[in-house]
C-alpha cells in the first residue's frame, strides 16, 4: 500500500539520499549483461533479483548511517512497453519488483524511505542515432502520455509513493509523462539530462525546458532533477534554471564526456572505466528536494534555504 502519495516527506525539508546509477552498477561491479541497458530484465532469476537487492540495501545503510531519507528508485527504467518487447516481454507480461518489503524492512523513525516508479525515455536516452534522443525523433505529448500511462497506471496499482521519469532528454515527452502521471493520482518528478554545454540534447536551455513542463501542466511537478550529467556540465544552467525552479534534486552520476559516449565505453568486468565517474560506495551525492543542490564526495550537505513562490509545487 502506498504511504506517501499524498505527502512527500522529502518536501518537508529532510535531507534524502539517492542511488547512484543501478544499470552501470550491476554491468561493471557486478559483471551482469544488460541487454538494451535493462534492470528490470534480472528479475526473471534469483540471480538477479538478489544483486538488485544488494544494490538498494547499500545505499540504504549510508541513509541509516547518517540519518538521511532515501528515494527507493525501481529497477524499471527500461520496462517501458517499446523496450520490453526488444527483450521479449509483452506489455502485461512486465511487472515490477516489490520493494514495499524492502522498506518494510529497512525505513525508520529517521530514514523514511519513498518508493519510486522510474519512467526512462521512450528512445534510447544515449545514443544520439536511436529513437528519443535524437533531437530531429521526437514523440508528441498526446503520444507520450499514452504511452507512458500503462507503466504509470502499473506503478499506481504496485502502490508506489511517486513517479520519476528520469533521463529525459526533451520537454515534449517529459510533458506526456507528467500528464500521464496527474491521470493516475501520483506526484511526479522529471529529471533532465543535459549534455555537456548544459543543454538538453534537443538544445533547448534547462531554463526554458522547465518553463514549458511547468507551463503545459500548471506546475505539477513535484521538483525537477538531473541525471547522467555531470555537474560541471550543469553548475552554470542551474544557475540560470534556479529562477523558475525553485525545487529541484540531482544524481550527477555520470562522466565529464558527452552523453553519446557512454555508448562506447568497453565492459572491463567489475571494474568501473575510470571515465565512467560512476560513484563507488564512499561517494555519492545528496539529493535535496524543494532546495538548491548540496553535493559533496562522502557526505551531504544541507543547501540554503530558499522561500518557495507556488505552494502548489509541493504535489497533488
Amino acid at each position: 500500500m502506498t504511504k506517501y502519495r499524498r505527502g512527500l516527506p522529502q518536501l518537508r525539508g529532510h535531507l534524502f539520499l539517492t542511488d547512484d546509477g543501478i544499470e552501470t552498477n550491476l554491468m561493471f561491479h557486478d559483471a551482469f549483461d544488460l541487454p538494451f541497458f535493462a534492470a528490470f530484465h534480472l528479475l526473471r532469476n534469483r540471480e538477479g533479483r538478489d544483486a538488485i537487492v544488494r544494490y538498494y540495501e547499500r545505499f540504504i545503510a549510508i541513509a541509516r548511517a547518517h540519518d538521511l531519507g532515501f528515494i527507493l528508485e525501481s529497477p524499471t527504467w527500461r520496462a517501458s512497453s517499446d523496450w520490453g518487447e526488444k527483450l521479449g516481454y509483452t506489455r502485461d507480461g512486465i511487472g515490477v519488483i516489490n520493494l514495499l518489503n524492502l522498506r518494510a524492512r529497512h525505513e525508520s523513525a529517521h530514514t523514511p524511505i519513498v518508493i519510486s516508479g522510474c519512467v526512462g525515455p521512450r528512445g534510447d536516452g544515449y545514443d544520439p542515432g536511436i529513437d528519443g534522443y535524437d533531437p530531429g525523433i521526437m514523440v508528441t505529448t498526446e503520444e507520450a502520455t499514452v504511452y507512458h500511462a500503462h507503466q504509470i497506471g502499473v506503478f499506481a496499482e504496485a502502490g508506489a509513493d511517486m513517479v520519476t521519469g528520469m533521463t529525459i532528454t526533451n520537454a515534449t515527452e517529459a510533458i506526456g509523462i507528467v500528464r500521464a502521471a496527474r491521470t493516475a493520482g501520483m506526484p511526479v518528478v522529471i529529471s533532465f539530462t543535459l549534455e555537456t554545454d548544459g543543454r538538453l540534447p534537443t538544445g533547448q536551455p534547462l531554463s526554458e525546458a522547465i518553463r514549458e513542463v511547468d507551463t503545459a501542466t500548471e506546475g505539477a511537478p513535484a521538483y525537477y532533477m538531473l541525471n547522467c550529467a555531470h555537474p560541471t556540465h550543469f553548475e552554470h544552467a542551474l544557475y540560470m534554471a534556479y529562477a523558475p525552479m525553485h525545487r529541484g534534486a540531482a544524481t550527477p552520476n555520470s562522466t565529464r564526456h558527452p552523453t553519446w559516449t557512454m555508448a562506447t565505453l568497453p565492459n572491463s568486468g567489475r571494474n568501473t572505466p575510470r571515465s565512467a565517474g560512476v560513484s563507488s560506495e564512499s561517494t555519492w551525492s545528496a539529493a535535496v528536494a524543494a532546495r538548491t543542490i548540496a553535493i559533496s564526495s562522502g557526505s551531504a550537505t544541507r543547501a540554503k534555504r530558499r522561500p518557495r513562490e507556488r505552494s502548489h509545487h509541493a504535489g497533488f
